[in-house]
């Protein structure tokens, strides 16, 4: 076959073969193209947060209730409570209960072990109307052993202890695992909650809309508070807005605009914000959650039976001490939290730890301890 033949029967099919080949790059060039463009919204947009979430409303503070109940239905974990002389204020509340259904008990035969007596508390917005419904936190006030279980009596809720009920709690109890029920982290079973336990029985004392209104930072920052006053004063119109001081922003809405209109507005807008360094220890169950690019530098400190040495290590120090921790500097604060649990400590130390670190200097952010 001649080189003329040849060529006539290569050339279409290399061709169209390049033809595809060059589609197929051009598809992937605009995809990578539209990702690459995308991607800066989407990180910018994870660290834009409402106005709504940042501040609260002046006078819209929440309510706090308080009551007095019993848990039963426990399984032999109730307050340690003998009838007569020395039954205590739980085996009075059991006869006093009784009574209401007409039933009497001599005091002497009544044993508290599947009950105990709670302190039930809760936090209600004030702008919750009547059967709206809330979460309750219930804790034991005797030496139960645990109110894993149980179920709490229908309790009345209260503002002030010598004011009227203002709502109710009842339900079966939830108790967190906590962890590890281990002697080195022992849980805690005398705490617990009922997700939508309390329903409110009366309407509380609710906050009008003014014309001239104040959002509160719930964390007050003077940078914060610009870039809200900014962003109000931009959707709404110049002097809408004005910073009074690191936790308050003035706003002023003009008569002709509906104010409850005006405000959902205000509270949707959205600024960019910076994320705090900050560390939040659960002091009953050890969680450690840290915020932000944090790291721990040089430090050592010794609690109790546990030492933590952060850098400064000798090259030939390789002995096995118990209960120490050695770590480099320049470590993240997960490593740190991830190595004290791996040497059993309890989390009360574990939160005492990592804020003596935060004293000298080896950790730059916020610590809270919950």
């Amino acid at each position: 076959m001649t080189s003329s033949r040849l060529l006539s029967l290569v050339t279409p099919m290399m061709l169209f073969h390049a033809t595809r080949v060059a589609k197929v790059c051009a598809r992937v060039m605009v995809a990578t193209t539209a990702l690459l463009l995308l991607m800066p919204t989407t990180a910018s947009a994870q660290n834009d947060i409402k106005i709504r979430d940042l501040t609260s409303a002046e006078g819209a503070l929440p309510v706090r209730l308080v009551g007095y109940g019993l848990a039963v239905g426990l399984d032999n974990t109730g307050d340690r409570a003998i009838g007569g002389q020395t039954g205590g204020p739980t085996v009075q509340s059991v006869i006093n209960i009784l009574r209401r259904f007409n039933v009497e008990v001599p005091a002497d035969l009544i044993r508290m072990r599947n009950v105990a007596a709670v302190l039930v508390t809760a936090e209600v917005s004030p702008f919750l109307r009547a059967g709206g419904r809330f979460e309750v936190q219930v804790s034991s006030m005797g030496d139960a052993r645990s109110l894993r279980g149980g179920t709490l009596f229908m309790t009345p809720l209260v503002a002030d202890p010598s004011g009227p009920p203002l709502a109710s709690a009842q339900g079966s109890m939830l108790v967190s695992d906590g962890g590890s029920t281990t002697r080195f982290q022992p849980s805690h079973e005398t705490a617990a909650r009922i997700p939508t336990g309390g329903v409110l029985e009366a309407d509380l004392p609710r906050p009008t809309i003014a014309a001239t209104s104040r959002l509160l930072l719930r964390e007050p920052d003077l940078g914060t508070a610009m870039r809200i006053a900014t962003a109000i004063n931009g959707a709404m119109g110049e002097k809408t807005a004005t910073v009074e001081d690191e936790g308050s922003v003035m706003v002023t809405i003009p008569d002709s605009v509906q104010k409850p209109v005006a405000m959902a507005k205000i509270r949707d807008l959205a600024i960019s914000t910076e994320a705090r360094p900050r560390i939040i220890i659960d002091g009953r169950d050890g969680t450690v959650v840290a915020g932000g690019d944090m790291v721990v530098g040089a430090a050592t400190v010794s609690h109790g039976a546990i030492t933590l040495a952060i850098g400064n290590l000798a090259p030939n120090d390789t002995a096995a001490i118990p209960g120490s921790v050695r770590l480099p500097a320049g470590i993240p604060v997960q490593r740190v939290a991830s190595a004290l649990h791996a040497v059993r400590t309890p989390p009360s130390e574990i939160a005492a730890i990592f804020a003596a670190l935060r004293e000298v200097g080896a950790v730059t952010g916020e610590i809270i301890v919950r």
